[in-house]
Order: C-alpha cells, then structure tokens, then sequence
C-alpha cells in the first residue's frame, strides 16, 4: 500500500505545467529512482527545461531547498550582472607622515578595497614577488628609499564580521570557512604538512608551511587514529586572539598531506611579507609590520592593544588591480571557492549601499534578483555569497529561471565561460570520465556539496553550438540523503547523461 500511494505522488508531481504529463525518459528514470533505497526519505527538486520550453523533467519544482555551492551559480551571475564582467578590485600603497629627502618619516598603509586575489596563488594574478615588485617601484619613483615607520596591512574598508553566523563552528577555522576580508593574503588560508604517528594514540605530526604567522600561539591536540578511521582534523581559531588549535584525528596509514586551515589575520601577515621583502632587499623600515585593529589601533602582535591610532589622512602612492571579475567568477566555480565567492558577494553590497555588512549585501543581492526574476526571486533565500550557509534556499523552478535570464543576457557568453564541464580541473574533475569528451564539454554546470546534500546545476548545450540560449537548462537538487554519495551521484550523472540523449532525440 506505501508504495501504491508513493508512485501515485510521484506521477503527480510529474505533471507540469498546466496539467500536461511529462513522458520523456530522464522523467521515467527520475520517478524510477526515487522508489529506490538510494533516495528513500530525502528530499529533491528537479527541473530540466529544454531550448523552447519544453519540460523535460521535473519534480517538486517549487520546493525550496538547500542548495551547498549551487549558490555560487546565483552569486557569480548576480555579481556579473551588477559589477559587469570587467571589473576590478583595487588595492592602494599610501602613507602617513612626510618625505624628507629619501625617507618617508611615517607608516606605510597597504590599504585593501575587497581584492581577494593578493598573493593568492592563483595563475590568474601575479606572484608576491611580482607584487611587491610593483609595490617598490611607486616608492621608488616617489623617491623614496627608507622608511622610518611601519608596512601597516589596512583592511578599515570591510566593517562586521569576516565570516557569516550561521557558518558551523568547526567550518571557520578551515581553508573554505576562512572568511573574508578587504585586504587579503593567499585567500586567508595557511598549509600545514601532516602525516600520521607511528601508532594510534600517538600525536599527529603536523608543520606550518606557508605562510609563515609567528605572532600565532599553536597546538596541536590531534591524535593518530586507528587504521581506516579517515582524516577527521580541524582546526580551532578566531580573530578574537592569535590562539589556534588542531583537534581530531589522522589515520594510521593514511599518506602524509598537505591540510589548508583558516588564517585570521591575512592583513599583518601581508604587511610581514612586503616588509621581510624590502629589508631582505636593502630597504630599511625601521617601524617593523603592523595593523589596523577593530578599533583603528595599530598592533604589531595581536596578543597586545593597540596604543597609535591609526592614520585616517593617507596620500596615495599607486593603486594596483585585480583580474577581471570573469576571471575571479571562473575560479569561484571551477574550484568552488568559497573566499572568492564572498568577495563577489560583498562587492555587490558596497557598490549598491556603500557598505560590505552583510546585511546590506544580502540586500543588494536580492535587488539584482528582484529585477531579474520578479515574483520568481522569492524562490531563492540569499544568506551568504557562497553555499556554505545551511540557511540558503532555493528552488528548481527559480534556479532555471535565473540560468535561463542569464543564458538570454548580454552577459550569457561571460557567465557561460565561467562554468565547468565534466573532466575539468576543479570539483567535477572525474566525473563522467567514461564518456566522450566531445559530449563533456557539452555540459557546463556547478556541483554542490555538503553533508547529506548533493546538487548540480546548469546547462547542456546543442551540438556544435555554444550559445547557451540553445541549451538545456537544469537543476537537480537533493537534500537529506541517506545513502552513500557515490550512490547518489551516480544516479544524478545518469539523469543529466539522459537529458543529453533526450536532447540528441529531439
């Protein structure tokens, strides 16, 4: 009788819209796997919406969701659309003080706007060296080859929190729940080598590699676990104290690696840099590096209170850029970085009320989706920038709708650019490796991931077409699941390779 009254919902559900049954085969597969054991008590949302607005597949399309890093998708789209593909973040080098001669007697402020590229790491953006080459050829060619001050890292632009409140605890002291800030360094995050004990029981051993923080008080209570038990370290920190801890466990046999954690103070570990860059060249700065505090006091060493204001009077030296925002989206959703994501989200709000709280970003987030979608935007619930938020919402019906809006754009072929297919480097790496390449790079979408939440969004394209308006436009979201995520992946590369095939048919 449960199943009888299972398949009677689901047949129902296949109704879309206006009373016509949906009968394609990817419709047939999706009511077939959710009767599996795979799907049993989860939650899904699935719309697939065909070049002229045939429904190929749908059910619960108006159940709202969480959708992980499918939210990228939104904040990538809404940042092009509200910024444009061309815009930059900018970092300036200023000072306080005067020249006298070839001394600056004063501080030296290396003041961020947001750019989340500063020696990131990244190819898309210059290497420190590179940088800080630049950096010193503005003093130069202000004259200026001394420095009788401070490097002071300034990131006053971002007021409140570098982190959302609704992130998990145990998140924010890793590398994707790092936060962000308006001046950066290698995207807030610091690499530590670890490897296992000789036994379980035994401590992990574990190593900063980069960047170096020595005002941080470390330890380490991570112990070696049993053989098989996984790699269950993290690490505990806040910018409330430079105090950092690693608890868990670390494998017996499990290869050594390389684990990226939270730094949470990116602006004094950039001033340190510039500054060792500099003195280990010959350029004398007397005043050490330091930075600008909550409170607008200079600190070289977190543990203490600032005792200098800082300078709100700078006299700028030059002014550096970041990539273009479409290359900064492009790694947002290859890789699905979340620090990216956030800047985006944050530009947003500033350039539209002047500030990067997150309340007045997640207003002007939602001001682009309004105009967008009308009505349909309250099919989406806007808490942060990059998915991490269990308080994000979206619908599938809401979902297609923004992708399709973007794909009818003038900035469709921009937004298309920025996501990956299957094979890619980046989260959908070794996916649908067994087929054809040719048939991969036909699709272009997001993943999202979390706990008992797998989703993925986009499009597929038409044959020798890379108009995205000529495309299938999909979201397949599934909340809840209890069954292993192999298992359910598997099952959602089979529906997008049948919407592939039903699109082949048509």
């Amino acid at each position: 009788m449960k199943r009888y009254f299972l398949t009677v919902l689901l047949a129902l559900l296949a109704v879309w819209p206006g009373g016509a049954k949906v009968t394609t085969r990817v419709q047939k597969a999706l009511v077939d796997y959710m009767k599996t054991s795979t799907f049993e008590g989860s939650l899904v949302g699935v719309l697939a919406i065909g070049p002229q607005g045939d429904t190929l597949a749908v059910l619960n399309p108006r159940t709202r969701l969480i959708p992980a890093s499918n939210m990228k998708l939104i904040t990538t789209g809404a940042a092009i659309r509200s910024l444009g593909a061309d815009y930059r973040f900018k970092t300036e080098l200023s000072y306080s003080g005067k020249i006298e001669g070839e001394t600056l007697k004063g501080d030296l402020y290396i003041v961020g706007f947001g750019d989340p590229t500063t020696c990131c790491g990244d190819s898309i953006a210059p290497s420190p060296h590179a940088l800080f080459q630049r950096w010193k050829g503005m003093l130069a060619k202000a004259g200026i080859k001394r420095i009788e001050g401070a490097i002071v890292g300034d990131g006053r632009f971002c007021k409140g929190m570098g982190e959302h409140p609704t992130w998990e605890y145990a998140d924010i002291g890793t590398a994707y729940g790092t936060g962000w800030t308006a001046l950066s360094f290698y995207r807030n995050k610091q690499d530590f080598a670890v490897s296992a004990g000789s036994s379980a029981g035994t401590p992990v051993n574990v190593k900063v590699k980069y960047p170096e923080t020595p005002w941080m008080d470390f330890t380490s209570r991570a112990l070696t676990g049993p053989t098989g038990s996984g790699n269950s370290l993290f690490l505990y920190t806040s910018d409330l104290a430079p105090v950092s801890e690693l608890r868990g466990t670390f494998a017996v046999g499990r290869k050594p690696k390389t684990e990226e954690y939270s730094n949470k103070f990116p602006e004094l570990t950039l001033a340190y840099y510039f500054y060792k860059y500099l003195t280990k060249g010959g350029f004398p700065v007397t005043g050490g590096p330091h930075y600008v505090d909550i409170d607008g006091f200079l600190r070289s060493d977190p543990s203490q209170k600032g005792i200098l204001r800082a300078a709100g009077d700078l006299k700028t030296l030059g002014t550096t850029h970041s990539p273009e925002l479409s290359l900064i989206a492009r790694e947002t959703n290859y890789r699905s970085d979340n620090f990216y994501a956030e800047s985006l989200l944050r530009a947003m709000g500033v350039k539209a009320t002047g500030s990067a709280e997150y309340d007045s970003c997640l207003v002007a987030e939602n001001e682009v989706l309004r105009a967008m979608l009308g009505k349909a935007a309250g099919g989406i619930v806007v808490e942060d920038g990059s998915g991490l938020s269990r308080h994000n919402g979206i619908t599938p019906e809401a979902m297609v709708k923004f992708l399709k809006i973007m794909a009818g754009s003038p900035d469709g072929a921009a937004f298309l650019a920025t996501l990956p297919s299957p094979g890619s480097p980046g989260t959908l790496k070794n996916l649908m490796t067994g087929r054809p390449a040719e048939e991969r790079l036909r699709i272009r979408m997001k993943s999202g991931s979390m706990d008992q939440v797998l989703c993925y969004s986009g499009y597929i394209l038409a044959e020798g077409s890379e108009d995205p308006k000529d495309a299938v436009t999909f979201c397949i979201l599934t909340n809840a699941t209890s069954a292993s995520v192999q298992s359910v992946r598997s099952a959602l590369m089979r529906l997008i390779a049948l919407l592939m095939e039903e699109m082949k048919a048509a």
